[in-house]
């Protein structure tokens, strides 16, 4: 077949010649560059043109994945390369609100202690991973079948999700139910859940809920009110597709049997309390400590002041406090019931008036320390 073009080509191009030469070229280059596709196959294309020959290679799909950033058995924790970086820019890292770890920590401790008291049997609680997904990539990747409670947050005036995988929804109901230990839960596929199943599904998010407000408690109050029960992820969107959102897995165990619990919330939802999320604090206290307090306290109580008291004070030139000599009097405009002003430094602490006290003299203090500096501070106004 390509010699067939290059013949007609040759054919077409002879009267041509004689026409126009810039056209001659033209096919020439036209069979040449069919005859290299032929023996080059699917690999490269090779054509000549006015300017130069030139190369133009296919990429393979390694290659291809890799300018993408999809390469083979990369991790999801693993940063991301190529035009998958680009377009994951976008998502705002958890880290950046430190304070989230602190307040999730909280959560796995307190639902530890409440999935025990729930269910009467051995519960323990682990923190898998906090992760920043987009809300629509979180939805398509749920495994059904699944339990989807919609949650609000009253404070905050917008929505979070929690989801519940298969596992842990027939090893709570197993277990609430009597079910024996020892033995796996018994998943039955392709069927919806039971009236029954969702109730006691939602008796144990009822109490996941309570421990999330308790957990902010220390931050801010929250309120999670449940909201509604859904199994398609598809009546479950509280944010569009693109939209940022934090994403908490939970591990549940219960001996032999067990599952996960999923966190999700918008960015749109902790922006009213981002400010306090960015805090940092050393250790787990939220904000007011009662040990540094109490510390502080009794290291103010202990410090030395030094206090002065002011019997008179008045303005003279400069020449003539240069000229005082040994002898000469300052007049002052006080007298024995003049009021003493107590200061230090620049500040002005009370008033009080001169007596003594044995061989000392001492000064009465007549006003408190704020009606003092309330009065200092209407007359500088």
């Amino acid at each position: 077949m390509a010699a067939e073009w290059a013949a007609m080509a040759e054919e077409e191009s002879a009267p041509a010649k004689s026409a126009d030469s810039g056209m001659d070229e033209d096919q020439d280059a036209m069979a040449a560059e069919w005859a290299a596709m032929a023996e080059g196959g699917d690999s490269a294309t090779i054509a000549g043109t006015e300017d130069g020959p030139g190369a133009e290679r296919i990429l393979n799909q390694d290659e291809i994945d890799n300018l993408l950033g999809f390469e083979g058995g990369e991790d999801e924790d693993q940063d991301s390369s190529g035009i998958r970086s680009i377009i994951n820019t976008a998502l705002v890292s958890y880290e950046r609100l430190p304070m989230l770890e602190i307040v999730f920590d909280r959560l796995v401790r307190l639902m530890t202690t409440s999935l025990r008291n729930f269910t009467s049997d051995n519960v323990e609680v682990s923190l898998d991973n906090i992760s920043s997904i987009r809300f629509g990539d979180y939805l398509n990747s749920i495994p059904l079948p699944a339990i989807l409670a919609v949650f609000r947050a009253e404070q905050l005036d917008n929505y979070g999700l929690l989801t519940v995988d298969s596992n842990l929804i027939y090893s709570i109901v197993d277990v609430l139910l009597g079910g024996r230990r020892g033995t796996a839960a018994m998943r039955v596929e392709g069927r919806p859940y039971t009236t029954i199943e969702r109730q006691l599904v939602q008796r144990m998010i009822e109490v996941v809920l309570q421990d999330a407000q308790a957990a902010f408690k220390p931050l801010t109050k929250i309120d999670f009110a449940l909201d509604r029960v859904e199994t398609n992820p598809r009546f479950a969107a509280i944010a569009r597709p693109a939209n940022a959102a934090i994403l908490v897995r939970l591990r549940i165990d219960m001996e032999d049997r067990g599952g996960r619990i999923e966190l999700m919330l918008p960015y749109a939802t902790l922006e009213p309390i981002r400010k306090m999320l960015l805090q940092q604090f050393m250790g787990e206290k939220f904000g007011r400590d009662n040990i540094w307090e109490s510390h502080l306290a009794s290291e103010l109580w202990s410090t030395a002041m030094e206090v002065s008291a002011v019997l008179d004070e008045h303005e003279v030139p400069l020449h003539r406090m240069m000229n005082l000599k040994v002898g000469d009097t300052i007049m002052m405009n006080t007298t024995p019931n003049s009021d003493i002003m107590l200061r230090c430094g620049n500040i002005m602490l009370a008033n009080g008036r001169m007596g003594r006290l044995g061989k000392k003299v001492a000064i009465r203090v007549q006003e408190g320390i704020k009606p003092a500096l309330r009065r200092q501070l209407e007359e500088q106004m």
